[in-house]
């Protein structure tokens, strides 16, 4: 029943993805590491590849709304791909903990500067 926990979960993910646009790293993640065991290398690499899917179908809701600024859109992921490349020869050269403990405390950075930030 490991897949119907993994599908359960992907719904998940999905809502929060399309209601508040994250999904993949933020919440995917801890999700793989702390609810089905993975390594976090391994939960960044499938969190990875469920963006794709998960952002294009996020995106034309979106989009039908008029709310996606192509132009913006495209030079961040194209921008954002470079990155991605080195940023995943980077993480595969960090320890296991030492991931997880970087990764927690980004997503606590960003907790707190929504938490406090005004508007």
């Amino acid at each position: 029943m490991l897949w119907l926990r993994l599908l359960v979960g992907g719904v998940g993910i999905g809502v929060f993805s399309g209601l508040f646009g994250v999904g993949g790293g933020a919440l995917l993640v801890p999700l793989l590491t702390l609810g089905f065991g993975y390594t976090i290398h391994k939960a960044i690499a499938i969190s990875l590849a469920v963006i794709v899917p998960t952002a294009l179908s996020g995106a034309y809701r979106h989009s039908l709304a008029g709310n996606v600024e192509w132009t913006t859109a495209l030079l961040i992921a194209v921008g954002s791909m470079v990155g991605a490349y080195f940023g995943a020869q980077l993480g595969l050269g960090i320890s296991e903990s030492v991931l997880r403990k970087l990764f927690a405390l980004i997503l606590l950075g960003v907790a707190m500067q929504m938490f406090f930030s005004k508007g």
